[in-house]
């Protein structure tokens, strides 16, 4: 059995970016790709209504080319463990009320049991501050959290 990943919003968004002038976007964008291209069926992926949702926002070209980009993945379902376990991720401080969505994504990979979550999300999801806490919050409610972990991290060898 492969190991599985939670395909953050943010993986198909830069997967799919265009060109920019920005050097950390482009380097993002060139690592999406890598780990895409190289290491993706070393997975298996999951994502969920959260992504689907933001990654039809926006400009509707960016939206189809985010959206085609996930159209193969199952989706985990959002049941009321996630919901519960996504408050329990704000209001035991662990992430701000702003960041709900964000929340959202964690919870629904530690409450299916996802052993990677993919994200290049470093203020409220990959963030090395917030980490512990995330962690702590979903073994208190009885869950094991995913690794948290942008696509560089995950290129393995």
């Amino acid at each position: 059995m492969k190991p599985t990943v939670y395909i953050e919003t943010s993986i198909p968004s830069y997967l799919t970016a265009r060109a920019s002038n920005d050097i950390r976007a482009t380097a993002n964008k060139n690592t999406t790709i890598e780990w895409w291209e190289q290491r993706k069926h070393e997975f298996d992926l999951y994502i969920s209504e959260f992504v689907v949702v933001e990654a039809g926002r926006g400009h509707p070209d960016a939206a189809s080319r985010r959206l085609n980009a996930i159209i193969d993945i199952p989706e985990l379902k959002a049941t009321e463990e996630v919901r519960i376990l996504g408050k329990y991720l704000i209001t035991e401080g662990a992430l701000p009320v702003l960041a709900e969505i964000d929340a959202y994504h964690i919870a629904i990979a530690a409450v299916n049991g996802i052993n990677y979550l993919l994200t290049w999300n470093c203020t409220h999801i990959a963030n090395a501050v917030m980490r512990p806490r995330i962690e702590g919050i979903c073994r208190t409610h009885d869950y094991e959290p995913p690794i948290i972990c942008t696509p560089q991290e995950l290129m393995g060898d």
